[in-house]
């Protein structure tokens, strides 16, 4: 039996180191920083309940909230390719720090970016 991406990153303990880490490299990017409550102790835990199931671990967050909608509960936010990229350089350097593998690495940087790029629901100039 093949290894989930949850398995891989290092079920839940790799899980969280993966997402405090982002967490601590946003504080670094104004732009996706101001979009978030000053206290990110729920923000953290969320992104960690739905990391848990996206990666194919336990579906934590479905469990507890029900079925994610992330571009409906992203909406309220202005969110460009400025956002995106924030977003995005916070999540590659997260995986990096944690020592991801290449290929790990790799087939998550894709799904990131697609996720990512998904969330954009403002123009680049607006």
């Amino acid at each position: 039996m093949q290894e989930t991406h949850y398995q891989r990153v290092g079920g839940e303990e790799g899980v969280r180191r993966l997402v405090d880490r982002f967490y601590d490299l946003m504080e670094g990017y104004e732009n996706i920083r101001k979009l978030h409550p000053q206290d990110l102790a729920d923000s953290r835990e969320k992104l960690f309940l739905f990391l848990s199931g996206w990666l194919g671990g336990p579906q934590l967050y479905v469990e507890k909230f029900g079925h994610p909608k992330l571009r409906q509960r992203h909406l309220p936010f202005s969110i460009g390719t400025e956002e995106r990229d924030a977003w995005m350089a916070c999540m590659k350097q997260a995986m990096l720090d944690v020592g991801l593998d290449g290929l790990l690495y790799e087939q998550l940087l894709m799904s990131f970016h697609k996720t990512a790029d998904f969330m954009r629901n403002k123009d680049q100039g607006s």
